[in-house]
């Protein structure tokens, strides 16, 4: 298991990217999973808590390898 960690993308092109696993033929719950984090503030400081992020989970790690190849940074 493999997870990828992407920060700052919006919730718009996270469903991008995970209608192109799909499409690939990638099924999510047996060959990946994605969590998206949002934002948590403190209301006591000027930084985030929790920076908003994406988490994807890889179960086979050449597809966790392909897609850091296509969309890490």
């Amino acid at each position: 298991m493999v997870e990828v960690k992407l920060m700052s993308l919006s919730p718009n092109y996270v469903m991008e990217l995970v209608g192109e696993l799909r499409a690939q033929g990638l099924v999510q719950g047996k060959d990946f999973d994605f969590a998206y984090i949002q934002t948590k503030w403190d209301n006591f400081s000027y930084e985030a808590v929790v920076p908003q992020h994406t988490v994807f989970t890889f179960y086979v790690d050449k597809h966790a390898t392909m897609f850091i190849l296509k969309y890490g940074s």
